[in-house]
């Protein structure tokens, strides 16, 4: 492969590690480069990373160190409680505050993307391609406001629920080795939510939420099925990964799943370790591709929410895993599928 291939990336927590890391200039950080974290814009560059979806997330604070929590058995990481409201909407403004302050100071390098023809014509300008994402609904309020203010502010995309219950449902625990069917799916206010989300032609993302979440979805709501960031479940009993019944689901909806990079969905023994083989990255695509279909199915890397392979290190470090692809025997058209052009199919059945 003698061109770097352009890619989409499904799921990223770059502006949450920027805003809580405290660095005094977070919008030159992103902007000029650094060391620290896996996303900035030089690295993506790079990396020939041309858009994703930029992940707004609300946390809860706390130890989410995987080996702190390893038992005899696997791995046995509590769940935060609630996030109070206040709370998650200030986590939220910093976060969306931080994105306008990038935008107005990029020269016309970045873009926030409302639909499929705002992120091709970003894609042409040689800009990134930002479509906004809301891990985690707690900064919703009762009423959907928040919801309708985020919406005109450029939302398109939501996780009704992280790793933890809010008002809206249930997230599944880091658990390993463990079913995802861990416990309730969505409450009423959650039904109202997707329901909404349907109303806006805004994703609604099935990383993250329970099995009995997932099919409460699955039956409510009139979009394809997606979750940006999760793995076959078969190949790695974690909670956050996803059934085959789950996968064919999707499947059957014409939906997506963006593979998630995090080693601890990868391994067979359920750690969050950098020195992870890619070829494991390799498997889990192989497996998805065969349940879902050739178009279904991408990347979701979490990059800045979690440990990567060491092969791939950051950002820049994505033609590692389209050139491990292409040494699978992997052809062009097809990489070039998984890398952005199924995101942007996806994308554009569901918010325009």
């Amino acid at each position: 492969m003698t061109n770097p291939v352009r890619v989409f990336d499904g799921h990223n927590d770059v502006l949450g590690r920027l805003v809580m890391s405290g660095v005094a200039d977070p919008v030159g950080a992103f902007l000029n480069g650094s060391t620290d974290g896996h996303i900035d814009l030089p690295r993506a560059l790079r990396g020939g990373v041309a858009g994703g979806l930029f992940a707004v997330f609300c946390p809860s604070g706390g130890s989410f160190d995987f080996a702190e929590h390893r038992t005899a058995d696997g791995v046995d990481m509590p769940l935060p409680g609630l996030l109070a409201l206040e709370t998650a909407q200030a986590s939220m403004l910093a976060q969306v505050a931080l994105l306008r302050r990038i935008l107005d100071q990029a020269g016309g390098r970045v873009a926030l993307c409302l639909n499929r023809a705002d992120i091709e014509a970003a894609f042409a300008a040689g800009k990134l391609a930002i479509v906004l994402h809301l891990e985690g609904a707690e900064p919703i309020d009762a009423n959907f406001d928040m919801l309708e203010v985020l919406y005109a502010a450029g939302l398109r995309s939501l996780g009704p629920v992280w790793s933890r219950p809010n008002r809206y449902g249930y997230g599944v625990p880091f658990r390993f080795p463990s079913s995802p069917d861990t416990g309730p799916g969505l409450t009423d206010a959650g039904r109202e939510l997707v329901r909404q989300c349907n109303r806006l032609g805004m994703l609604v993302d099935l990383s993250h939420i329970t099995e009995q979440g997932f099919w409460d979805v699955a039956k409510l709501s009139q979009s394809p099925l997606v979750a940006t960031h999760s793995n076959a479940h078969a190949l790695c009993p974690a909670a956050r990964n996803l059934t085959d019944r789950q996968l064919d689901a999707i499947r059957d909806s014409d939906g997506m799943v963006g593979l998630n990079f995090a080693t601890a969905f990868l391994r067979d023994d359920g750690d969050m370790r950098a020195d992870t083989d890619i070829a494991l990255m390799v498997r889990q695509l192989d497996y998805l591709i065969e349940r879902l279909g050739e178009g279904r199915v991408g990347f979701g890397s979490d990059f800045d929410g979690a440990v990567v392979p060491e092969a791939i290190g950051d950002i820049a470090g994505m033609p590692v895993l389209t050139k491990a692809l292409a040494d699978a025997g992997y052809g062009r058209e097809l990489i070039e599928r998984l890398a952005w052009r199924n995101w942007i199919d996806v994308l554009g059945r569901i918010i325009g």
